[in-house]
């Protein structure tokens, strides 16, 4: 476990400096890091610390975020198919964001479009609880949170479909693509405290979801608090999902993928996972966010295309043998 923590720690860290010196300028590695600790005021520094380590950061926090929260979510409902949106949060932050977008809100504040899917997300997760009651068990949650998705998409929407600006249409769908190109430090200081409040929430379910293992039972009988179990776990992807989708826009398949290959790694055990996901997350992110600069870099190929056109055959490919094995 140790080794493979340390290895991941290394790869995200190998991953960070690669994409703090990968650009369209032939400049080199070290002149780049030079410029960015040293500093001269120069054209190259802005760049180095107004552009390329926001994005970088960014890519770490959004990486760790959804890989995190996947494997929370996998723990908790003991099905290696979930994963964060499950719960209404991913979609609610987009329908905030979609509302800011239409109504000019995001174009007259600059922390309007953030707020606004921050917002987006509570009231979702607000809206989940409420549906699923104080007592309601895992199948509820989920229940809950396939209403709420579906009505967040639908209202979604249906805003695209009345919105009589063609230039704000667009732009919301691009933005629903997912990219973490122009961003700045504002987005970063915007997700932190959130990210952060998170991770400390979900950090804290590895003995819980280490007794949910051998069924709800069990765990009540161990002295686990399933209620508390649950909000933790809501409350802190809520947290973490709604600033990544808030800074970043909509990137799949990252926290059901990457839990689910490392899962053999560290013994299937949920408490080990934790860690190993937020990292192998982080690790994915900043590898997408280089291959979108590398490939048809004139385009602007968006980060959630990318991560949804290796992702998907991934865990198609991971079903398979999957089911090869149960055969």
């Amino acid at each position: 476990m140790t080794r493979l923590i340390a290895a991941l720690a290394a790869l995200v860290g190998a991953l960070f400096l690669g994409s703090l010196t990968l650009g369209p300028a032939g400049i080199g590695p070290g002149e780049s890091l030079r410029a960015l600790v040293l500093g001269d005021a120069g054209p190259l520094t802005l760049v180095m610390r107004e552009i390329r380590l926001p994005r970088a950061i960014l890519a770490v926090l959004v990486g760790a975020s959804l890989g995190l929260a996947g494997a929370a979510m996998q723990g908790y409902l003991r099905n290696p198919l979930a994963e964060p949106g499950l719960i209404g949060v991913s979609g609610s932050a987009a329908l905030g964001a979609v509302i800011a977008l239409q109504t000019g809100l995001a174009a007259s504040l600059w922390f309007g479009l953030p707020l606004m899917a921050l917002a987006g997300a509570l009231a979702g997760v607000g809206l989940v609880l409420a549906l699923a009651g104080p007592r309601g068990g895992s199948l509820t949650l989920i229940l809950a949170g396939i209403a709420i998705s579906a009505l967040a998409g639908a209202l979604t929407s249906l805003v695209l479909n009345l919105s009589p600006n063609p230039f704000a249409a667009n732009e919301i769908m691009f933005w629903m693509m997912g990219s973490l190109a122009d961003r700045s430090m504002t987005h970063v200081w915007i997700a932190l405290p959130f990210t952060l409040l998170g991770w400390a929430l979900l950090a804290t379910l590895g003995r819980g979801l280490d007794a949910l293992t051998l069924g709800e039972d069990a765990a009540s009988a161990l002295g686990v608090s399933l209620r508390r179990v649950r909000l933790t776990l809501v409350a802190g992807t809520a947290s973490v999902v709604g600033a990544a989708t808030a800074v970043a826009g909509a990137i799949g398949f990252v926290g059901l993928v990457v839990p689910h290959i490392l899962r053999p790694l560290v013994g299937a055990q949920p408490s080990r996972l934790l860690p190993a996901s937020a990292l192998g997350g982080a690790a994915l992110v900043l590898a997408a966010d280089m291959a979108v600069r590398l490939i048809l870099p004139a385009r602007d190929l968006k980060l959630g295309v990318l991560t949804a056109l290796v992702g998907a055959p991934i865990f198609l490919h991971l079903i398979y043998r999957t089911r090869k094995e149960m055969a």
